[in-house]
């Protein structure tokens, strides 16, 4: 056992030492865990900035850059603009860019670049949204005014198309209309219901007196016999 224990302790002394962290250290990891807090960084060391500022996304970098004030963090913050520029817009555009900037002879810093490219692309987005939505106020124009002359002209009257505009196939196809509902009427009067009743109440009285006639008698096909000649 006492030979295990003096073991243990040479590979416990043999490890190596993790070296705490320095308080520089805890403090760099502090400002990245909270980097969307940052604002003015003022006369921030750039070493510190270099280790920082990487980790803001485009919109903690744009704060940054506005609250600072008195200071050009250009030497710190263009590369990292540079691959906001190239991430948004692309590679093609970004090295056009460069090699515009050296065909000139000038510099700009890529936040400059960048801001203006979107403005520009907003601007192409507001021009090309305006163009859309006038052509959509265009067609519903169009199409509010064919309704508008197809609604003036108002159809003629039926009594003028019977009178007037009819031939005689049209006038045919009116008398058997007028016809077709005359008889329906006719047929559904109540003349014509209580003739049937009667007619059904004289069968059943004569099959009543008379067993040995068949049923559908000469009443029941006067009433056939009549109703067909009512629907003639």
């Amino acid at each position: 056992m006492d030979k295990k224990r003096s073991m243990n302790m040479h590979n416990v002394s043999t490890m190596p030492k993790r070296e705490a962290p320095s308080l520089l250290n805890l403090c760099i990891f502090t400002a990245i865990d909270n980097v969307r807090y940052l604002g003015d960084v003022g006369e921030t060391d750039e070493d510190l900035l270099d280790r920082i500022l990487p980790h803001c996304t485009l919109d903690q970098l744009m704060h940054v850059e506005k609250s600072t004030v008195g200071r050009d963090l250009g030497p710190v913050t263009d590369k990292l603009w540079k691959n906001f520029y190239e991430r948004q817009f692309g590679r093609e555009n970004t090295d056009l860019v460069v090699e515009r900037m050296k065909q000139k002879n000038v510099s700009f810093r890529w936040i400059q670049l960048y801001e203006a490219k979107s403005k520009d692309m907003t601007e192409a987005m507001n021009k090309s949204v305006d163009r859309l939505k006038q052509l959509y106020k265009d067609e519903d124009a169009r199409k509010q005014k064919r309704t508008i002359q197809l609604c003036s002209k108002v159809p003629p009257s039926s009594k003028r198309r019977f009178f007037g505009e009819s031939g005689p196939g049209n006038l045919s196809h009116i008398k058997s209309n007028l016809m077709r509902k005359a008889k329906s009427e006719f047929l559904n009067s109540r003349e014509v219901q209580n003739i049937a009743a009667m007619r059904k109440n004289a069968v059943q009285r004569n099959n009543r007196t008379s067993p040995m006639m068949k049923p559908g008698g000469s009443g029941v096909k006067n009433f056939a016999s009549a109703s067909r000649h009512g629907r003639s």
